[in-house]
């Protein structure tokens, strides 16, 4: 057994590490891998027999592209200086893409044509929207490796409509219910205006720091993004190992748990609600926002990972977002009464 250090690309957020640490360590030859998102490295234990560093991180590479990253030497920096130009680069191409969605966005909005921003909080226009985002963007990578898995694995049976339609029902199903939940304890606390002030500024936050990540230029934004225990979510990964005709749905479940910001945010959101009804179509929304990529995933293993472009799409979501967060922000403020509404919406 020897252990190995590399450089590994594509990484945003939580999601990624469990993603990556559990398609390697599923590999016969590899007994530990542990991946470091400020880093930029994956550090990986097996019997890699005779093979050099290349030939290893070829042969990782081989496994996570799918997903969107990776692997190579180890640099000083974690980064080789190939990456840093490229990841430099994107943003001439995705900040002018970005602006134009903006712009976009805001005639729409003044127009009256749609009402994404609302005064004190994220509107079901808005969770739809950063629904899609968030399908799009690697911080969805853990649900799409779940689909992924689950769909080679069934497909091998013969059987391909069935599993998914079961999966997006139980995702659908727990966003609605569970959202509901988390709305009414957000009633049964009966939060005071200032705990409403915090929930809605931690919104801000959580998509401000998701935003920061997707753009791939700070390392410490990595490490603070909030995220449920890991163990945790292991365990709720490796559901999708089950070989029982109700897997599919327990999957679909379970996503609900899964390490993703974009989930996480909304989620506040919903508690913030104070209603089971708000609370479920908050989640809801979000989720229908996420179906149409996933579908995509599901019946034919799409991912925008795969792409060549994937570095200026994240890069052009990670602006979108940050957009969306600092408007947030400003609107929680403007409820509270602490500053006068800047932009006449």
């Amino acid at each position: 057994m020897t252990t190995h250090i590399f450089c590994i690309s594509g990484l945003h957020c939580s999601s990624c590490i469990l993603l990556t640490e559990s398609e390697l360590t599923d590999l016969p030859y590899i007994t530990k891998a542990v991946t470091n998102l400020s880093k930029n490295t994956i550090e990986v234990t097996g019997d890699f027999g005779d093979k050099s560093l290349s030939a290893i991180a070829a042969d990782l590479t081989q496994v996570l592209n799918q997903h969107g990253y990776t692997v190579t030497e180890l640099t000083e920096n974690g980064r080789s200086y190939y990456a840093t130009l490229k990841n430099l680069s994107e943003f001439k191409t995705a900040l002018p893409i970005a602006l134009l969605i903006v712009i976009i966005f805001i005639a729409l909005q003044k127009a009256g044509l749609i009402n994404l921003i609302t005064a004190d909080h994220v509107s079901y226009g808005t969770a739809f929207l950063i629904g899609i985002i968030a399908s799009l963007s690697s911080c969805m990578a853990v649900v799409g490796g779940l689909v992924l898995s689950m769909s080679a694995s069934f497909a091998k049976e013969g059987d391909k409509v069935r599993p998914q339609m079961m999966f997006h029902t139980g995702r659908l199903a727990s966003f609605f219910l569970l959202g509901g939940v988390i709305g009414l304890l957000g009633a049964t606390f009966a939060f005071s205006s200032t705990t409403t002030l915090i929930i809605g500024i931690m919104v801000g936050l959580v998509m401000l720091l998701l935003g920061l990540n997707l753009l791939d230029i700070f390392a410490f934004t990595k490490k603070l993004q909030p995220t449920i225990p890991k163990f945790i979510a292991t365990r709720a990964f490796n559901l999708k190992n089950l070989n029982h005709t109700l897997t599919p749905l327990l999957v679909g479940i379970i996503t609900f748990v899964l390490p993703c910001g974009f989930t996480q945010s909304m989620q506040l959101s919903a508690l913030s609600s104070g209603s089971f009804m708000a609370g479920a179509l908050t989640m809801t929304a979000f989720a229908l926002g996420t179906l149409p990529v996933l579908s995509l995933i599901s019946f034919s293993s799409f991912t925008i990972e795969k792409s060549q472009h994937k570095g200026v799409f994240f890069k052009t979501a990670g602006l979108v977002v940050i957009f969306f967060a600092l408007f947030t922000l400003l609107n929680t403020l403007v409820a509270a009464g602490f500053i006068a509404p800047i932009f006449s919406f």
